[in-house]
């Protein structure tokens, strides 16, 4: 007689998803790209998103298009007091603007495509 034994497992709870679009402030184009590459090792490093990698692309008008994967809601409301993540985001403050993704030309179309840059 053999015995089969399955084990079940529960997923771990999945992350929060996000699509971030940084517009570069005029003549701020290049400092943004810099920038962008800090961003998720920051956050990596206060513990606030998982090990999937960012996508990283551009947008016709310029628009830094970023889609990363927070921990949950709780690390999301945890960045807003974190002293490492407010000084990061201020350095963005300097160099873009935040837009929502629906402002982008590209949003409009049935396959959103854009510019790959990592």
């Amino acid at each position: 007689m053999v015995f089969r034994v399955f084990i079940i497992t529960k997923n771990k709870t999945m992350g929060k998803m996000v699509i971030a679009c940084y517009k570069p402030r005029p003549g701020k184009a290049a400092a943004l790209k810099e920038l962008m590459k800090t961003h998720l090792p920051t956050l990596k490093a206060e513990g606030l998103v998982t090990d999937r990698q960012s996508i990283i692309m551009e947008a016709a008008d310029g628009t830094i298009v970023e889609v990363f994967e927070w921990i949950s809601q709780e690390a999301i409301n945890q960045a807003h007091t974190n002293p490492a993540v407010l000084k990061m985001w201020g350095e963005y403050g300097e160099v873009c603007d935040y837009v929502p993704v629906g402002t982008l030309a590209e949003a409009a179309n049935m396959f959103a495509s854009f510019n790959p840059v990592n």
